[in-house]
């Protein structure tokens, strides 16, 4: 067993006298299904299994395809009959529901759609005890009944926290945390705050990330918004939310918003567009234009965990997101390759880099990497961290624009992938692996009873 993955199972990490209990782990969303952004753990990964291990030529069973829902690149929540996405329509951003033939239930709207530049709906629903949490491009923070699309309450955290919207809009996914809705303003009266879920209410709000030199004339302006979303994690036995900001990544107390540790990564355009990984004893981050990707080891500063860069990569992911998988990172390159490959953790190593897709989107389920070039190719790819190994392949969108952003979705047997106004639902269930495991499960049901 790799050393990292002996740390992540508990044992301790000694740093002169002092140690680190190094039990991090994801904290999985108690909702069912696919109820927020890149799944249960945000991480990425589908617990799915039974799944098709290579597809018939031209893909897997299409089971319905929604069309008419705006403009976005926002990836579908999924929790009991339900299916949630965003798209812009007009003037309005729209929350479409639908249910698993792909009908319409309800629509709602969460104020102004987002013009430019690359219009489109940017975040994901979330989902959390029967109601569905969302901010749009310009900065609204809104609550809706899951049932039927009543509003309950919104918030304006731009104005409300002094911030401002990045050029390509705000785009994070919102999370919840226990009774709270977290957000990153990046303002100058909050860097994060958590609203109460029922009222909107200001529950916490994190001290502001000192004001840094713009490198415009000189002019200092407020550290705001990246176009990331954060993740909520369990190290040391205590919950810490890991958010991002346009030069920063850092961890928060989830109950107190108190800041433990922070990191500076600063990039040519300040773009940081991908989720942190909780991998090993540690995080990685990256972000296009920033010199690569940074795995960050925990370090006791004062009784509280920080971090320490332990090493770099040239890994650039923007905003497709990065995997773990038995030691190794999957992710698309950006900046200098615009392809595919594999990290090595522990050292930062590249085992190989491979072009035969250009740059996207990846989750992982039943050992296989489910992977979505932005030009529109979905691909299905076995882990391996010697050499990029694509299994099956086709055509998902066919008009070559590159902007096919959205992530894919897998839950009960089912692909979603979305491009714009269009969401496909695809049947990736394997009935054969499916009746082996039902005949397994009932001879051991059997061997049971003659004991």
């Amino acid at each position: 067993m790799r050393d990292w993955t002996m740390k992540r199972l508990g044992f301790c990490v000694v740093f002169g006298m002092a140690t680190v209990a190094s039990a991090a782990q994801w904290v999985k969303s108690p909702e069912p299904g696919w109820p927020q952004f890149r799944g249960p753990c945000r991480n990425g990964v589908s617990p799915e299994t039974g799944l098709l291990q290579s597809w018939p030529e031209g893909g897997p069973k299409v089971l319905w395809t929604a069309t008419n829902l705006g403009a976005g690149y926002s990836s579908p929540i999924i929790v009991g009959q339900t299916v949630y996405l965003t798209g812009d329509v007009g003037d309005e951003l729209h929350i479409f529901a639908l249910d698993l033939q792909g009908r319409l239930v309800w629509k709602a709207t969460n104020g102004a759609s987002w013009k430019n530049p690359y219009p489109g709906a940017r975040a994901s629903c979330t989902y959390s005890e029967g109601q569905i949490y969302h901010l749009n491009g310009h900065g609204r923070v809104a609550c809706f009944d899951a049932r039927d699309g009543r509003p309950i309450w919104a918030r304006e955290v731009v104005r409300d926290f002094e911030s401002r919207v990045p050029t390509w809009g705000m785009a994070e996914c919102l999370l919840v945390a226990g009774p709270r809705v977290i957000v990153t303003p990046g303002g100058r009266k909050a860097s994060m705050a958590a609203l109460d879920k029922r009222t909107g209410d200001t529950a916490w709000q994190s001290e502001p990330l000192p004001l840094t030199n713009s490198g415009e004339g000189g002019r200092d302006r407020i550290e705001g918004p990246a176009y990331a979303s954060p993740i909520l994690i369990e190290v040391n036995g205590r919950q810490q939310i890991v958010g991002v900001t346009a030069r920063h990544f850092f961890g928060v107390n989830a109950e107190t918003g108190e800041r433990e540790w922070q990191f500076e990564m600063p990039t040519r355009y300040e773009v940081i567009a991908s989720s942190p990984v909780l991998c090993g004893n540690g995080v990685f981050v990256t972000a296009p234009d920033g010199g690569g990707g940074r795995w960050l080891e925990w370090v006791p500063e004062g009784g509280r965990v920080g971090v320490k860069p332990r090493w770099t990569t040239t890994l650039d992911t923007c905003h497709g997101g990065v995997v773990e998988v038995d030691g190794f990172l999957y992710g698309s390159w950006y900046r200098d390759f615009n392809g595919w490959g594999a990290v090595d953790l522990r050292d930062g190593s590249v085992p190989y880099r491979d072009k035969e897709l250009v740059m996207g989107s990846v989750l992982h389920a039943d050992r296989r990497l489910y992977v979505l070039s932005q030009s529109g190719t979905m691909a299905l790819v076995k882990p391996n961290p010697g050499r990029w190994e694509i299994v099956s392949r086709f055509e998902f969108a066919r008009e070559r624009r590159n902007d096919v952003w959205a992530h894919p979705v897998i839950l009960d047997g089912r692909l979603y992938l979305r491009h714009q106004a269009k969401l496909v639902c695809f049947d990736i269930r394997d009935p054969q692996r499916r009746d082996k495991s039902r005949r397994r499960a009932k001879q051991g049901r059997v061997s049971r009873l003659k004991y």
